[in-house]
């Protein structure tokens, strides 16, 4: 099997140090990035003669659609907003799909490509992360466990051993896709109904042996298509990222002061 992963950040590189050393189906692995040194020191990195490393911009639809050609899946491990047309080039070349999503709003223009792909003979499976991704899966496996089941409750959090002020993150992907979270409206279910929720709300204190204090507050993203899944079945479902106590005020405050817009803005007579 040909798998090209797109995107040579942290992300890309699991991806391809995973499947060049734990798959036994993946015979060559492409990493493509806009930048050819990163994709090649990925390649260099997992030291694996299944990987080759090309340069592609993957917002060059035609480029795009050039190198899915002759492979047979692609994972995507660039920023969200590119997944739509991403899928669309996988529908067109029929390859398969699947990316780490993030985002709602795209997600649900990549499902509503249902039938293409269908027609096309692939699969396009958006949301493949941690979360959105395998919490799905966790909360689908601990719900059939149960003969009746009336809430779920999602807590998730990747955190740093040794946190560092003022924020106590670390960050392990896109700064993009961190502030989307941040930003975006979070869906749940409440009184079994789908309601979006701002994010950044509801904050909640929490506490494990052994860890300092720790919060967990709404986020956007996460669900992913739980609430549909479970319309009509639970009373109750959300989701919250954890992170070390005081993280979401900070974090807030910037998003409060316009620091986290990508909006043109002027400072100092020059636009930035």
């Amino acid at each position: 099997m040909k798998i090209l992963v797109l995107g040579a950040g942290r992300m890309g590189f699991g991806a391809v140090f995973d499947l060049a050393h734990n798959s036994p189906f993946a015979d060559s692995i492409t990493v493509a990035d806009a930048d050819f040194a990163k994709a090649q020191q990925v390649a260099d990195l997992v030291n694996s003669r299944k990987v080759s490393a090309i340069q592609l911009d993957v917002s060059d639809y035609e480029k795009a659609i050039s190198e899915m050609r002759g492979h047979d899946s692609a994972i995507s491990c660039v920023n969200y907003w590119h997944n739509f047309e991403l899928s669309r080039a996988a529908i067109e070349t029929q390859t398969n799909f699947c990316d780490l999503g993030g985002n709602n709003y795209v997600v649900d223009k990549q499902l509503a490509l249902d039938e293409e792909a269908k027609n096309a003979g692939i699969n396009i499976i958006p949301d493949c992360g941690l979360a959105p991704g395998m919490v799905s899966i966790l909360a689908m496996h601990g719900a059939n466990r149960f003969n009746k089941i009336e809430e779920i409750h999602i807590r998730v959090g990747g955190l740093p051993q040794n946190p560092q002020p003022p924020l106590d993150y670390q960050l392990v992907f896109s700064v993009e896709g961190l502030i989307n979270e941040y930003v975006e409206a979070a869906r749940v279910i409440r009184g079994g109904e789908i309601k979006e929720i701002e994010s950044m709300t509801e904050l909640e204190t929490l506490a494990f042996d052994g860890f300092p204090a720790l919060e967990a507050f709404q986020t956007s993203g996460g669900t992913s298509t739980l609430p549909e899944t479970f319309l009509g079945k639970l009373r109750e479902l959300d989701y919250k990222t954890i992170r070390y106590a005081g993280h979401c005020d900070k974090f807030k405050t910037m998003i409060d002061l316009g620091l986290c817009s990508s909006e043109e803005i002027t400072a100092d007579y020059v636009k930035v």
